[in-house]
């Protein structure tokens, strides 16, 4: 079976508190392809900002649920980014229950990258200092 399947996924931090800085950042860039390598899932573009993450990706026709993909990128990152990051107790990366997640057409693929990528223009108050290097 041949499919292509897009979706462009958003969550933010809780209560949108600025929790994101460049070393978390950093770690979210290499944490979130290894687990959504593991559900059979490609991230083609990523756009992080002190509140919040937007993922573009192409999900493989024996992926997982959407639910089950997103507990992998935001439980698991905020456990691993809390124990490595353990002396920030006050500023605990703790995200927002909810998600979105819309299906990206083909056609639409290289506008909604241009604005993955560009969110620290779109949300310049939301820039990460040193981030991206």
């Amino acid at each position: 079976m041949h499919a292509r399947l897009y979706h462009h996924i958003v969550w933010t931090t809780l209560d949108r508190a600025p929790l994101l800085d460049a070393p978390r950042a950093r770690f979210l860039s290499q944490y979130l392809p290894a687990v959504a390598s593991r559900f059979g899932v490609t991230i083609l573009e990523t756009g992080i900002v002190s509140t919040h993450i937007h993922l573009l990706v192409r999900l493989s026709t024996t992926s997982t649920s959407m639910a089950r993909l997103l507990q992998g990128f935001k439980g698991g990152s905020a456990t691993r980014i809390n124990r490595e990051f353990i002396g920030r107790k006050d500023h605990r990366l703790r995200w927002a229950p909810s998600y979105s997640a819309k299906s990206v057409g083909e056609v639409s693929l290289d506008r909604v990258r241009q604005y993955v990528r560009r969110q620290a223009e779109h949300h310049p108050d939301e820039r990460i200092s040193g981030w991206p290097e």
